[in-house]
């Protein structure tokens, strides 16, 4: 069984990953509404691979024993000033996301958890390869640059990422 403890800031990186995943959805749409078709895709399918981290977190607990709970989620931006700035955000939580990460796996291990120490092992690795993913992109923009045809470039960059996350469900898959 979990300790009070390690149950409390597991159950806030639920909701943490659940925010992570209306963010980039949120961000889809931006990118949408802004013609960016491959951005928008690329955000919609890292919304997805947010979800199943929730998920993974979420029954980690219930399979402990211990019961997950979701707090309330708050609303994500809308309106960003570019593209650039939208993923410059996007590093940014990540950022802030393994921070949080590391914060619960010190728990953990303070606790003497090994199990939810080693369990956290896999999101350590995993927020490694988000920051180095979103810093590519800023990169990528920064050396393309946005003026004239530049947008359009990066969009096409950003397309050849797609599917470079891991498998996702179709969205249209049962319909």
């Amino acid at each position: 069984m979990l300790c009070e403890n390690v149950v409390k800031k597991l159950n806030e990186q639920v909701t943490l990953e659940f925010y992570s995943s209306n963010l980039y959805l949120q961000m889809s749409s931006w990118c949408a509404f802004q013609s960016l078709e491959n951005s928008a895709s690329f955000l919609r399918e890292h919304s997805l691979e947010e979800m199943q981290h929730m998920f993974r977190l979420f029954d980690y607990i219930n399979d402990t024993g211990a019961q997950a709970h979701l707090e309330a989620i708050e609303k994500p931006p809308h309106e960003f000033k570019d593209l650039r700035q939208l993923f410059q955000d996007t590093y940014d939580h990540e950022c802030h996301v393994t921070g949080k990460i590391n914060e619960l796996a010190h728990v953990a291990f303070m606790e003497k958890d090994f199990s939810t120490f080693n369990f956290l092992q896999w999101y350590v690795a995993e927020q490694h390869e988000e920051e180095k993913l979103f810093k590519s992109i800023l990169d990528k923009i920064d050396i393309i640059g946005m003026e004239g045809r530049g947008l359009y470039h990066i969009d096409l960059e950003i397309g050849k990422m797609l599917g470079q996350n891991g498998p996702v469900a179709d969205s249209n898959e049962g319909a």
